[in-house]
């Protein structure tokens, strides 16, 4: 079975409720089996927006990322990203 990437880019706009968001979301990450590769650190926006916080997690499976995302826990942890945050987050099945 494949594993897959949450790939997230983020323009933080309220520090503390963001903050309040991250601590959340991470418990809700690992509940699902999500590893973080990359969280925030040195970046180089090539094309698009700039968004200074990049993240990317990876899941056992593309299931296990869905599943992460529309779990009460994480859902809980979004409303605090809400209006604190520009973000994209994509799910991408990695491949060998």
């Amino acid at each position: 079975m494949a594993t897959a990437l949450w790939i997230a880019h983020v323009k933080v706009t309220d520090a503390e409720a963001y903050g309040r968001y991250a601590s959340r979301a991470t418990d809700a990450i690992a509940a699902h089996g999500g590893v973080f590769l990359a969280r925030g650190g040195a970046y180089e926006t090539l094309e698009g927006p700039d968004r200074p916080r990049n993240v990317v997690a990876r899941f056992p499976s593309m299931q296990a990322a869905h599943d992460c995302y529309y779990s009460d826990a994480y859902q809980e942890a979004l409303t605090h990203a809400k209006g604190a945050a520009e973000r994209e987050l994509s799910i991408v099945e990695e491949t060998a």
